[in-house]
């Protein structure tokens, strides 16, 4: 932690998440409608559809979690922030990371063979120990809706995550954990100045 570096899995799921981060950029972008299981206040479970994206690897420019919390009445949030404050860094760092989204608002650019309407679960992200591409690695169902691309960057979002997963390597020079009372979003994400490195 004290190097900025996370353990593998970091997994961030159960209710939904506020975000926002001035530019998420990867490689071998997939996305996929899925179907989330998800677990209601009262311990009962259900499902939710989101759409599940994915990377091989990806670089964030900043990022913000912002998660609201009821503890004995009253209403805390709990603001998590990554990265430094400078706009044309890209400083956070992902390996196999998987998002699936509720809602998303931003700008996209996507680049190479960009294919709209792919069937879900031939969508490809991943390579295993053998350089082969994992088969189905967003896990969904046949026929649902999917794209693919060689990169996918977003600028400016601001969204709501059902789960977040980095079973790979994340890496970051500044991380910050606070509790706050009441509701507290996450400042509006800072427009990206240049273009992200290799990853």
């Amino acid at each position: 932690m004290a190097s900025g570096a996370l353990a593998v899995g970091l997994q961030v799921q159960d209710r939904p998440v506020d975000f926002t981060t001035s530019s998420l950029y990867g490689t071998q972008y997939g996305a996929a409608v899925v179907d989330q299981t998800v677990v209601r206040p009262d311990g009962s479970t259900g499902s939710v559809r989101v759409l599940r994206m994915g990377f091989a690897d990806g670089m964030l420019n900043g990022l913000c979690l912002s998660r609201r919390q009821e503890i004995a009445g009253a209403t805390y949030t709990l603001l998590l922030t990554l990265g430094d404050d400078d706009p044309g860094s890209w400083e956070i760092r992902t390996r196999n990371t998987v998002l699936d989204l509720r809602n998303a608002t931003g700008v996209l650019d996507m680049d190479g063979v960009v294919d709209l309407n792919t069937n879900g679960a031939d969508v490809r992200t991943v390579k295993d120990a053998s350089g082969a591409y994992v088969v189905n690695p967003l896990n969904s169902p046949q026929h649902r809706f999917g794209i693919q691309a060689r990169y996918a960057k977003f600028d400016r979002i601001v969204g709501t995550a059902q789960d977040f997963q980095i079973p790979g390597l994340l890496t970051t020079p500044k991380l910050k954990l606070s509790v706050r009372p009441g509701t507290v979003a996450c400042p509006a994400p800072a427009a990206p100045t240049g273009t992200p490195g290799t990853p």
